[in-house]
Parts: structure tokens; C-alpha cells; sequence
């Protein structure tokens, strides 16, 4: 297991150091474009983003970091590049995190003054390496190499350490570092060497990862084999897809690893022959039902576990193992609390029972359950 890395602090939250580990998105929107870019970020909100990345590619939209910060909930992380002006003037507006390569910046004095602002503000900087944007010695070194997961693992490492060291020599360690690679191994083996030489937290994920589903399965896969191994603090799940998404998917790797319970766990069959009811409209009715509750147990940090299945086979024996569930019959169901049978429901009541069930479970749970 990975050992425990030193704490830094996001505005209100907390990365590394034994903290939840949160999930992460950036922004699809123009970042000079403020309302596009709040409407953006509150729906990220709502599927339960933690923290939050902006692209500040020049000065109009370094200049917008106040005016989008005022208005969300969440911490604010800078995307900079090459110029340490947007950096300062990112900071001046507010921004809960930079993210910016000191040695991307050019000359000494200039990150000094970056690393000075930031340090007077409280605020950490991530810096990391991507295969696709290595340093040229670094490159030319594991040339022969980068076809292999260690190779190419170390590579990263190294890439990222050239920033790293920029940092370490102006007294700054308030820093989170990501190593990310599209080549699933070469991630894992960078985040593992890191996780070994270093105790900074790591911010996890694949890369250009690409469309959905198989975007999701390589994210998965990557950030899942460190999460379970105990390295990584905070995730962001890099989809060609709506930034939602990619929380969605974020937050449901934690959950299924327990790493962080939270929400409307909804357990279905994947459907079979011996199905006796409409499995699929009734699954994709009652998420859409449950979606309010879900995000209130996320903010409460409860979970519920709710089961729908199709036939008399798993059905009953999975029902029964939810908090509430239902085990599917021809044109009816029965339905379930914590194991024990409530009643036979069918046709057009079967959704609402269901439903109404589940609240009822919940707020129980709510009100039995102390604050976290």
C-alpha cells in the first residue's frame, strides 16, 4: 500500500494527507466567456465536483478568475502556461491553486515571484509531466525506453522532478504533483515510483483517455490500480465528453473501491432471458427520480443502497441485501426494506413504491446518522 503523503490545502479542501480523496474536472468552457463558464461549473457542482480548473491562456482570462470564483462553491485551480504574468495575476484575482510547470516559465526570477505570490496567498501549485510534453534531454534519454512501462514510468517521473526541483530550491513545497501518460501501465509504474521517492500528493488520471465508453474504461483502469494499491489523493477522469461526466465516473471509482460511500448506490441486473419486466426504463426512471436524493447524500456523506432486479433467480437474495430493493416477476415485483418483504407491486406502481420506499429509507438514515 502507498504510504501517507503530506497535506496541502485547495481553498476549504484539503488534498493528501489521509483527507477524502476528491474529484476533480476542468472546464469545456471560454474561461472569458464568465456566465458560460459559472453555468458550467455549478452543473459540476451538482454531480459533485470538488474542485474545479479554469483555462487561463491569456490575461482577459486570468482577469475572469474573480468573477467566476464569486459566484461558485467549489476551490478554483488556474491552468497556466508559460507566462508567470497570468500566474500573478490569477492569484491577485483569487485562484485556490495554480496549475503551472516552473520550468515552463523561462527565467529564475520570474517563477521566483510566482512561487512568492503564491506562498503569501496560501496556495499550492501542481505540476507534472505528460508523455506527450516531456522535456527534450528527458525524452532523448528514455528514447529507446518509452515503449515500456518502466521506461516510460521514469521518464514522467523525471519530467515532473525538473519542476519539482525548481520549486524545492525556492523553499516552496506546497505542491501536488500528476504524472500522466494515454498508456495505462506507464501511469501506473510513474504514480508508483513517485509515490516512493516523494511524498507529495498525487493527482491521478489517463490522459486523453478519449470517448466514452472506452475513455472511461482506460481511465478506470489506471486510476483504479493506484487508488486500490493506496497511492493518489485526488482524481480527475479526462473524458472527450461533458465535464459531468467525468465526476460522475470519478465519483463512482470511489465508490466502488468504499475509498469514499456516498449517494444512491442503484445495484441492477444486467438483464437476461428470465426477465420479467422492463428492467431498463424502470432503472433509468428511478435514477432520475432518485437524482435530488442522491446529491443530498453525497453532501451528507450517506450512502443507500438500492436494488432492482429482473427475475426470481438473483432477485430476491440481491433485493433482500439492499436497504431497499425489488426482485422482478412476470408484470410485478416484490419489493424489499433491509431484508424483509413489504408488499407485491405491479404495473404503473411499481416505480412509485419503489421510490417512495427509498425516501422513506433515507431520511431515516439521515436522521439517525451524525454529521460526518
Amino acid at each position: 500500500m502507498g504510504k501517507t503523503s503530506r497535506q496541502v490545502r485547495v481553498g476549504h479542501v484539503a488534498i493528501g494527507g489521509g483527507a477524502p480523496i476528491t474529484v476533480q474536472s476542468m472546464t469545456k468552457t471560454d474561461t472569458r466567456d464568465v456566465a458560460a463558464t459559472v453555468a458550467q461549473i455549478k452543473a459540476l457542482e451538482e454531480a459533485g465536483c470538488d474542485i474545479i480548473r479554469i483555462a487561463v491562456p491569456d490575461m482577459e482570462a486570468a482577469g475572469a478568475v474573480g468573477a467566476i470564483k464569486a459566484q461558485i462553491g467549489i476551490p478554483l485551480v488556474a491552468d497556466i502556461h508559460f507566462h508567470y504574468r497570468l500566474a500573478l495575476e490569477a492569484i491577485s484575482q483569487g485562484a485556490d491553486k495554480l496549475r503551472l510547470n516552473p520550468g515552463n516559465i523561462g527565467e529564475r526570477d520570474k517563477v521566483g515571484k510566482v512561487v512568492e505570490a503564491a506562498g503569501e496567498a496560501g496556495i499550492p501549485i501542481r505540476v507534472g509531466s505528460n508523455m506527450g510534453s516531456l522535456p527534450k534531454h528527458v525524452e532523448e534519454k528514455y528514447l529507446d525506453e518509452l515503449m515500456t512501462a518502466e521506461g516510460a514510468g521514469r521518464a514522467l517521473v523525471e519530467g515532473a522532478m525538473a519542476h519539482i526541483q525548481i520549486l524545492e530550491e525556492l523553499g516552496f513545497r506546497d505542491i501536488v504533483v500528476s504524472l500522466k501518460s494515454f498508456d495505462v501501465p506507464a501511469t501506473i509504474r510513474a504514480c508508483q515510483i513517485m509515490s516512493e521517492e516523494r511524498d507529495y500528493p498525487l493527482h491521478l488520471g489517463v490522459t486523453e483517455a478519449g470517448l466514452p465508453p472506452a475513455g472511461i474504461i482506460r481511465s478506470t483502469a489506471g486510476i483504479a490500480t493506484l487508488l486500490a494499491q493506496g497511492i493518489g489523493d485526488t482524481i480527475r477522469v479526462s473524458l472527450t465528453a461533458d465535464p459531468v461526466e467525468e465526476v460522475r465516473v470519478g465519483r463512482e471509482i470511489l465508490n466502488a473501491l468504499h475509498l469514499r460511500l456516498g449517494g444512491v448506490v442503484l445495484v441492477a441486473c444486467p438483464s437476461c432471458g428470465r426477465c420479467e419486466i422492463d428492467l431498463f426504463g424502470v432503472s433509468e426512471e428511478v435514477e432520475r427520480r432518485l437524482a435530488p436524493l442522491d446529491r443530498l447524500l453525497r453532501e451528507k456523506g450517506k450512502m443507500i443502497r438500492v436494488s432492482i432486479m429482473g427475475c426470481v433467480v438473483n432477485g430476491p437474495g440481491e433485493a433482500r441485501d439492499a436497504d431497499v430493493g425489488i426482485a422482478g416477476g412476470r408484470e410485478k415485483a416484490v419489493l424489499y426494506r433491509k431484508g424483509r418483504r413489504v408488499r407485491v407491486v405491479s404495473g404503473a406502481g411499481l416505480i412509485p413504491a419503489l421510490v417512495s420506499e427509498v425516501e422513506r429509507a433515507a431520511e431515516e438514515i439521515l436522521q439517525a446518522a451524525p454529521e460526518p
